[in-house]
């Protein structure tokens, strides 16, 4: 064995060097070397010898081939006569005809899917019928080489009878067969990979929810619950942490998803028109109803009705909405007959509810009939792993939108991104995103100094609070200011949280018993 000095390994498009480690394959490469002496060796599909592109040289068992590898001009010349070989194959194996030496070379081409992956071939043997007219060009390439070889070289070449290569064919067209077979399972394997792959990006984007924390691989695996379910939903979260998309997904991923997905936001209208919005009018009921007019839940009928801001509805409308929930049924404004409805209903609140209820702003029957099921979509300062893709989806978006290169973010830029709370959530994320394109121009990196203010000063926040107080001449002194600064930040924390003195207490890293004992030494209502 020798080793030489070339590099096509590297250019190999398709490693075939595995097919190699193959059972069968070893198998039979030991047959043919027990039976005849012969070597059978791989081409990758241009012709090379992927032996001899991993630096190792195998030569047959005979001294003239064994001579000639071992001369740099040799080699060129046997690998020459190969890649000019295996490129005459067509199907099955095939003697392709004397070498530079004048001995001879057999092949067969492997092939998946139609496309050429490499060739299995023998060389350096002679059939023995054939044999002598093959001496006159060997010697005269070994002269030509200036090979030291004696003249009996020639005769330590393996002979192999014509009756014998048919059976040498059969064996390496087997070869080629199992490798059909393994590169049919490789495929098959592969593209159950792809497949699962898509499946997990379905189920971490659902819809066009974005994110692989894990408070939103507990949020997909809520919804998976949920989507062949029809109860009634309640979402929590923030402005701007999606709450819709969430609706949305939980439809479109259900059994009523060929019917409609209808949204209202409850805090757009007041209760006249809200009220004509959701159960429609007949003709004369006001001044302006010049025609019946279906209302939204009249749309939403076998499908499903998203209510946003439900904590904003007016008493009146929430027991209209009960009635709907309870019965099933509504009546148009004007109208005195009731229609029944069939839709499933999601309601969604930046607000607590339940605090709601205790003070009496939402009726506690209706909270529960629409707390069947809750689910809180948390917002990104809790799921701030999720940024970079975030980042990476509304970068692909606005390429796509606008027709125009993608854009990448100085890592300044995502550093600042870190730093900031994102009090907006999502939303704020990808207007932040959007305007940094925008005003990039034409730049692909985004550069630094266009993040923005808030970010840049968000780390001193504190320090400014503190000087504001002192300013404003309610501090006199540190520990007074930083009373005052505490009491500030609770009070901010419980309109931020709506009253949530658990999440509250998670978020400035101190105990809820701590947090309520603040809460009542200061004075906060």
């Amino acid at each position: 064995m020798r080793h030489c000095n070339n590099n096509w390994v590297d250019q190999m498009p398709i490693d075939l060097a595995r097919l190699e480690e193959l059972q069968i394959v070893r198998k039979i490469r030991e047959t043919v070397r027990r039976w005849w002496g012969v070597e059978l060796s791989f081409t990758d599909a241009n012709g090379l010898v992927i032996d001899h592109g991993k630096g190792i040289i195998i030569p047959p068992q005979n001294r003239i081939c064994t001579t000639c590898l071992g001369d740099v001009e040799g080699l060129r010349r046997c690998n020459k006569s190969i890649e000019l070989a295996v490129a005459r194959l067509n199907h099955g194996t095939q003697m392709l005809g004397p070498c530079h030496m004048g001995l001879n070379i057999i092949g067969t081409a492997i092939q998946f899917g139609g496309e050429r992956l490499g060739s299995l071939f023998a060389c350096g043997f002679l059939v023995e019928e054939k044999a002598e007219d093959a001496r006159g060009r060997a010697n005269e390439e070994v002269h030509e080489l200036r090979l030291k070889v004696d003249a009996a070289a020639f005769d330590s070449v393996q002979r192999i009878e014509a009756r014998e290569v048919p059976r040498l064919a059969d064996l390496m067209d087997t070869t080629v067969e199992e490798i059909d077979a393994y590169q049919a399972a490789v495929a098959q394997r592969e593209n159950r990979i792809r497949d699962l792959q898509d499946e997990l990006g379905g189920r971490y984007r659902f819809a066009d929810i974005i994110g692989k924390s894990e408070p939103m691989r507990r949020l997909y695996a809520l919804l998976d619950k949920l989507v062949t379910s029809d109860v009634t939903v309640l979402i929590h979260g923030e402005n701007g942490t999606g709450k819709e998309l969430i609706a949305r997904a939980l439809h479109f991923n259900s059994p009523r998803r060929a019917k409609q997905f209808v949204a209202q936001n409850c805090s757009a209208l007041n209760d006249q028109l809200l009220e004509s919005e959701l159960f429609g009018h007949v003709k004369g009921s006001f001044t302006g109803a010049t025609r019946d007019k279906p209302g939204l839940f009249k749309v939403a009928d076998g499908g499903t009705f998203f209510l946003d801001e439900v904590a904003d509805m007016s008493p009146a409308m929430q027991v209209k909405l009960l009635r709907v929930l309870q019965e099933g049924t509504f009546v148009p404004v004007g109208g005195t007959k009731p229609e029944k409805v069939d839709a499933r209903i999601i309601a969604a609140s930046n607000k607590d509810l339940r605090e709601a209820v205790l003070r009496r702003e939402f009726r506690e029957d209706l909270f529960y009939r629409l707390h069947v099921v809750a689910l809180e979509v948390p917002p990104l300062r809790e799921r701030i792993d999720d940024l970079p893709v975030l980042v990476e989806h509304f970068l692909d978006s606005w390429a796509k939108r606008t027709g125009r290169p993608r854009k990448r973010l100085h890592p300044e830029l995502m550093a600042a991104f870190y730093d900031w709370s994102w009090p907006g959530n999502v939303r704020e994320l990808e207007n932040e995103i959007e305007r940094l394109c925008v005003l990039s121009g034409d730049l692909e990196l985004v550069p630094a100094e266009l993040r923005a203010q808030r970010a840049q000063t968000k780390a001193s926040g504190a320090s400014a609070q503190l000087a504001a107080l002192v300013q404003r001449g309610l501090a006199t002194d540190l520990s007074t200011a930083v009373g005052a600064l505490e009491k500030e930040l609770i009070e901010a924390g419980l309109r931020e949280t709506h009253g949530n003195k658990s999440k509250l207490a998670e978020r400035l890293g101190v105990s809820r018993t701590t947090l309520i004992k603040k809460i009542r030494d200061y004075g906060i209502a």
